[in-house]
């Protein structure tokens, strides 16, 4: 199998990132399994510790006692908010894997890109990523970019790392947070003690997040819209955690279930705005919110009447 490392794997050590892969296994069998020379890093063999770059090429024979499972075009409905012939953007609802794991091969995004586009999707980072760019974690919904081909995958890639694109976010967080607080720059990197999740760390990489209030519903919630300066693995559900307010249902990074149920993290990307491809044309694209926000908003504004 044949894996890409993106920006969401830069300074990973290589053990970790197969573990996130491997749920099932244990580190020390990943580590036995690089050690054995099961895996290599760009044709080469390193030790569980090399700390991958981008565009790492990690390859690997299939460590787990169970089969891998080719992928299989699900048709599952996708909402397509813009596209060209080189590319799309979809809204990914709330509880959808953006790609497959070793563990879940169905459900995902691929699988329902592979049934609508076949093989009319970019392979750079991969069978298990065909057209992905850039993720959204399970339970964030809305918009993602899909690249058609390699072409336009390495000019959204590139625009992602220069920065020159504009993502916005929705969401609720915990708590009343300040009004006054509209700049979290916190470099983030591996939590030490859990390598499923990230943290503020004085080695991590910088990150930027703009924070806008947009309703305050007491001392229980607020409602804010979130600028995506950086795009670091979690950044937003990180940061906003490290103030003390993380997002509302993340229980991940400490917000406890709420009194409104939900799935984790009541999170959207809701807007977008960047160069189309091989043009000087301006997309700008935005969303209503999703049920789930929805729902969380209804309860704190019914309240208050």
């Amino acid at each position: 199998m044949l894996l890409i490392a993106d920006e969401n794997n830069l300074n990973t050590r290589l053990d970790i990132f197969l573990s996130e892969i491997y749920e099932e296994i244990s580190r020390s069998k990943i580590q036995n399994a690089i050690k054995s020379g099961k895996v290599t890093v760009n044709s080469e063999h390193k030790k569980s510790s090399y700390i991958l770059k981008i565009d790492d090429r990690i390859e690997f024979e299939n460590l787990s006692e169970e089969k891998i499972i080719k992928l299989e075009p699900e048709n599952i409905p996708l909402e397509i908010v813009w596209e060209d012939e080189n590319m799309a953007v979809v809204n990914k609802p709330s509880g959808m894997l953006t790609h497959p794991t070793l563990i879940e091969t169905s459900g995902t995004l691929v699988n329902a890109l592979l049934y609508k586009y076949g093989e009319n999707l970019s392979d750079t980072n991969g069978e298990f990523r065909r057209g992905i760019v850039h993720r959204l974690d399970r339970n964030t919904s809305g918009l993602l970019m899909i690249a058609k081909n390699n072409k336009t995958h390495e000019y959204l890639a590139n625009l992602i790392k220069e920065h020159n694109l504009t993502k916005k976010y929705h969401a609720i967080l915990k708590g009343y947070f300040p009004d006054e607080i509209n700049i979290i720059s916190e470099p983030i990197g591996r939590n030490n003690l859990n390598p499923k999740k990230m943290a503020v760390r004085a080695d991590g990489r910088p990150s930027l997040t703009k924070i806008k209030v947009l309703e305050h519903f007491g001392n229980e919630a607020t409602y804010v819209e979130l600028n995506l300066i950086t795009g670091r693995t979690h950044q937003i559900r990180v940061h906003t955690s490290f103030k003390h307010h993380p997002v509302y249902n993340d229980t991940l990074y400490g917000a406890g279930e709420g009194k409104v149920k939900t799935q984790e993290q009541v999170l959207q990307s809701f807007y977008l705005k960047f160069a189309k491809p091989f043009s000087s044309e301006i997309i700008e694209l935005e969303i209503e919110p999703d049920e789930k926000l929805l729902k969380v908003l209804s309860y704190f504004r019914n309240r208050r009447v």
